[in-house]
């Protein structure tokens, strides 16, 4: 018997076959970190991006696909709603993501993901400031992106050690990326951006880091980091600084990549570590394989991630913790190590199977990870069985 999932992420389509009367359970033979799963905060509807408050770890920001921004606070059980915004919501389209600046506590600016309802499909990046009373100023929009389609949004938005605001882009749309975005170097869709929130260049309402790879090449936007990614929907850093980004797939594999500057993770070349168009003898020179990747008998919609630093679950500790949104699995993996990002490793630790549609993770500042559960609206913090 078939069992059909319909829901939203940033897969390749929402009505996807998860098992088959052939389908082996490869967790079983792998090894086993035992986790269980400690409901934290219920009562959302649909989150797709939760982050903790800097300066104050009772308290996490809550988005909800369909435009509303929460705040939490697990002390009080006390939920506030800062924002409801007019997004669109068909299939992958809504509130997507959250994320601080580095000197929030002092600015009280913070930035948002979303495709805004009115006008072209698009995905905007905006700037906002938390007003003393706690609400939400004015908006500054820093970028908009028209989408070709409802689907490859990406998601996130991050900050890195170096105060730039990192923006992974999903390829568009569509499934195979038909416009081929995320090997065009002056297209923003499939990529990676790093832009500078507090500087402006030219006409732009951001700086362009002068360190950017692509910055005076011709044909390339300054804005691009790192090209050649399908969708990715969540991205993490690790302890030494590195950006670790999952990439949703199209048929076959779901892969997680060390992202790295001016490099190029091959999509719509390759799939993973594997040929897609052409599907066997493509050219694979200056492209770079993730260290990690899975298949359909894992799961169907990768989604990241943190890394595990807390002291509640030894066995976690400096392990990337992932999971799968389809089948309800969540795993960890060990880093590779500098040199090696890009040996392929099919080796990870199976933590359980839940049935639960995970969206997104957090890490709270004392290195305790979370994750969100789409379909049930409820917030999971991962703890000792």
């Amino acid at each position: 018997m078939f069992l059909v999932v319909v829901a939203i992420q940033a897969s390749a389509v929402f009505a996807v076959t998860l098992k088959n009367p052939d389908f082996k359970d490869k967790d079983a033979l792998r090894p086993r970190v035992k986790v269980s799963l400690f409901e934290w905060a219920t009562g959302f509807a649909e989150p797709t991006d939760f982050q903790f408050v800097p300066g104050d770890p009772s308290t996490a920001w809550v988005l909800e696909k369909g435009g509303k921004l929460f705040s939490f606070n697990s002390t009080t059980d006390k939920r506030t709603k800062l924002l409801d915004l007019a997004v669109l919501t068909q299939s992958e389209l809504g509130l997507l993501g959250v994320a601080f600046h580095p000197q929030f506590e002092q600015s009280r600016k913070f930035y948002l993901n979303y495709n805004p309802a009115s006008g072209k499909r698009r995905t905007r990046i905006s700037e906002w400031v938390l007003s003393p009373e706690g609400v939400p100023g004015q908006e500054r929009v820093l970028l908009e992106v028209e989408q070709p389609y409802a689907n490859h949004n990406g998601g996130q938005l991050l900050f890195g050690r170096d105060s730039m605001l990192y923006i992974g882009l999903g390829d568009g749309g569509f499934a195979g990326d038909p416009h081929n975005n995320a090997q065009s170097p002056g297209v923003l869709l499939g990529k990676m951006l790093r832009i500078d929130v507090d500087k402006r260049t030219g006409g732009k309402a951001y700086g362009i880091p002068s360190d950017n790879p692509f910055v005076g090449v011709a044909k390339h936007a300054p804005e691009i980091w790192a090209m050649g990614l399908r969708n990715p929907w969540r991205y993490t850093w690790d302890t030494e600084g590195r950006l670790v980004v999952a990439d949703v797939g199209q048929n076959l594999w779901e892969e997680v990549s060390i992202v790295e500057k001016g490099k190029n993770y091959g999509w719509r070349i390759k799939e993973a570590s594997h040929c897609f168009k052409p599907a066997t003898k493509c050219n694979e020179k200056g492209l770079v394989d993730p260290f990690l990747e899975y298949g359909r008998e894992d799961g169907v919609s990768i989604t990241g991630g943190a890394v595990y630093t807390g002291a509640a679950i030894q066995d976690l500790k400096g392990k990337y913790l992932f999971g799968d949104f389809g089948t309800g699995r969540l795993w960890a993996a060990d880093l590779p190590e500098k040199g090696k990002e890009n040996l392929v490793s099919k080796g990870f630790y199976a933590l359980g199977q839940w049935p639960l549609q995970f969206s997104a993770f957090a890490k709270d500042p004392q290195g305790e990870v979370y994750v969100a559960a789409f379909v049930k609206g409820s917030i999971f913090k991962i703890s000792p069985p």
